[in-house]
């Protein structure tokens, strides 16, 4: 971008411009690309936007040299090792080929225009955009002769086209025919995939088996469907896996469609001569990268430098262009998959009023909100994405002590984190939430994930109440510990403590036991008390031990009140930034901002402990007196204990687990 390209004595800088508005798409197949990326280059100079594409078009360029340097260094036995296995590698691709299924891929044509047109009949036959002057969504195929398509800024339309005409957007409208056409969708195959509200990948072996019609009448019926059901045209394609499916829905647009045939010679006939950027996952920068560093511009070529790809890319890039190459996709219904999150963002000029950008977030919030309710979803993590005026991206995440959904609750945290970000000039807004409870079933989103607050409250495995205290030793000889939301913690080899952990999550700082020798007490988090030994033991209560730690316990607590009420000044840098671990929350946060304190003086705390007494890690200590311990307690000391084992963890140890967490 920085360098001119000329044709004679006149510059034309545009030419190095590399902006994704003149790339091909349905409809845009006559139109003067170079002329169009003119204008855009014209329009576009010295604005924000133009900032930002020479950013990144100097990391394009960045990127392209280093390979380019890279693929200059293969010595030619690299290069024959590489070739070597990228031909194994495409034997083993190659005998994964499926013939015996038959994918449809079906586009809506233009959807939320034709949703617009079909409401409003005076639209028809006329250059016509969904958006408005700061971005457009979808322009109708007279718009697109003109260069006009989608992620367009529509001042930059209105230059391309002085006849455009713009319908503001709205998406209840189009979710509500985007259902009618999943209705006739599940007729032909009930688990079809929908990759967004106007596409949808269908299985169509079966129905064709069962209908003895081919996959060519198959798809016509279908869009025929479609049709009397909504008054929309779509296309299809039709092919033996998803991949080559998409690529033949776009060939016939629109109102059309492509078969594919089972075919091994067809289909290498097929992607032989098929530009790469026509395959769905192959963009602006992978396009340059094959083209200007190795030569690749067709699918075929992907085989022909299939040694190359393996040299420069890494395993699975280099299986995915080998694919391509051989015309391999995905043929099997994907399994289910529990949903990692859920979002909305909104795409407006650039503005620094307040009370928009509150009211964005408000409409965002609701949206969130709804669409988590459809599918019974209450999450943890809220992810606010910001992008400013001058195109930089910022997201700033919140992880809450309950699950929510509701509107209000969203909205209450997001409008926390993007006052922190005030004052500011924003172009889009974003919200997603994520950390699930559960899934659709009831069961829980990850099984195998353990939180901190499920690793101090579900310590029986015997799955007993955990509010119930019992006895810290009731059998020596049984080695019958208390396993309810208890921690053992080794003080001396004839002393025995029991430390209840209280739930974070409780604020009311009470406490639950209710044993008149509570020695120490911090902040109601964790209470220590003598513990009741059966008269089957022959331990003795040393009295000197117990003031010793009661010394030592009082120092702790004096310095964790002076911490707490400091923590504000001693842990906040920019009144921001925690500077121990990098956590940024913003001052209004007081009661997070509070327990994160909390959890760095706990861990200092015990570090102090811990030095004091290094001993204290060992899990052996537990144990009072050597000819107490059973053979059986001796088997259970050689694995590692576990609060499902029903044993106490040191309280050493519950922190040394906490920092692997954090």
């Amino acid at each position: 971008m920085a360098k001119s390209e000329t044709s004679g004595d006149t510059p034309r800088p545009w030419q190095s411009y590399h902006t994704a508005y003149t790339n091909a798409k349905a409809g845009m197949e006559g139109v003067d690309k170079e002329k169009v990326q003119r204008i855009i280059y014209e329009m576009s100079k010295g604005s924000k936007y133009f900032e930002n594409e020479e950013r990144k078009d100097a990391f394009i360029k960045q990127k392209i040299e280093n390979m380019r340097a890279q693929f200059a260094k293969l010595t030619a036995s690299e290069i024959s090792h590489y070739q070597k296995v990228a031909d194994k590698r495409i034997l083993e691709l190659e005998a994964t080929r499926d013939l015996t299924r038959i994918w449809l891929h079906v586009d809506m044509d233009a959807f939320y225009a034709a949703v617009e047109t079909l409401s409003n009949p005076l639209l028809k036959g006329k250059p016509m955009a969904v958006g408005g002057m700061s971005m457009i969504s979808t322009a109708n195929y007279e718009a697109r002769r003109f260069g006009v398509r989608a992620a367009m800024p529509g001042f930059i339309a209105r230059r391309l086209c002085p006849e455009l005409i713009f319908v503001p957007v709205d998406f209840k409208k189009y979710t509500h025919y985007s259902d009618l056409t999943r209705k006739v969708f599940q007729k032909y195959d009930p688990n079809f995939m929908a990759a967004s509200l106007d596409e949808a990948y269908l299985d169509i072996t079966t129905v064709c088996l069962e209908r003895h019609m081919s996959s060519g009448e198959i798809g016509e019926e279908l869009r025929s469907s479609v049709y009397e059901e909504t008054g929309l045209t779509c296309s299809a394609g039709v092919a033996p896996n998803r991949l080559l499916a998409k690529v033949c829905s776009d060939i016939n647009k629109p109102n059309g469609q492509f078969v594919l045939p089972n075919d091994r010679t067809a289909i290498m006939t097929f992607i032989s001569s098929l530009p790469i950027r026509k395959i769905g996952g192959i963009g602006k920068v992978t396009e340059h990268l094959l083209r200007d560093v190795i030569g690749i511009t067709t699918c075929e070529e992907m085989l022909q430098k299939s040694g190359f790809l393996c040299a420069l890319f890494s395993r699975s890039s280099a299986d995915f262009f080998l694919c391509v190459g051989l015309g391999l996709g995905g043929t099997n219904t994907p399994q289910v998959r529990l949903r990692k999150s859920i979002s909305n963002e909104r795409t407006f000029q650039a503005t620094d009023d307040e009370a928009f950008l509150f009211q964005k977030l408000v409409d965002l919030a609701e949206m969130l909100s709804t669409d988590m309710k459809k599918e019974s979803l209450c999450g943890r993590t809220l992810t606010l994405k910001l992008k400013t005026a001058s195109f930089e991206v910022r997201t700033r995440a919140l992880t809450l002590q309950n699950y929510i959904c509701s509107n209000e609750d969203i909205l209450k945290n997001a409008s926390k984190l993007l006052k922190a970000e005030l004052p500011i000039s924003l172009r889009l807004i974003g919200l997603r939430m994520s950390q699930f409870n559960e899934d659709k079933d009831g069961n829980p989103s990850d099984p195998t994930q353990k939180t901190l607050s499920n690793f101090i409250i579900f310590g029986d495995a015997t799955g007993r109440n955990m509010d119930e205290q019992t006895s810290f030793c009731s059998d020596l000889s049984d080695d019958h510990f208390t396993t309810e939301r208890s921690i053992g913690l080794p003080v001396d080899n004839r002393e025995i403590y029991q430390i209840d952990l209280r739930d974070p999550l409780e604020s009311n700082g009470m406490s639950s036991a209710n044993n008149s020798n509570d020695i120490l007490s911090y902040d109601g988090e964790l209470e220590v008390n003598h513990g009741s030994l059966d008269n089957k033991s022959n331990a003795k209560f040393d009295r000197s031990s117990l003031d010793k730690l009661k010394k030592r316990t009082d120092l702790l607590d004096s310095e964790a009140v002076s911490s707490s009420n400091q923590n504000e000044q001693c842990l906040w840098v920019d009144d921001y930034k925690c500077s121990l671990c990098g956590v940024e929350l913003p001052p209004s946060f007081v009661e997070e901002r509070q327990e994160h304190a909390d959890f760095h003086l706990a861990e200092r705390l015990q570090k102090q402990e811990s030095d004091s007494n290094p001993r204290s890690l060992t899990p052996k200590q537990r144990f009072i007196q050597k000819d107490h311990v059973t053979s059986q307690t001796r088997r259970k000391k050689k694995r590692k204990l576990s609060p499902a084992d029903g044993k106490h963890l040191p309280i050493d140890m519950f922190f040394v687990k906490s920092n692997e967490n954090f």
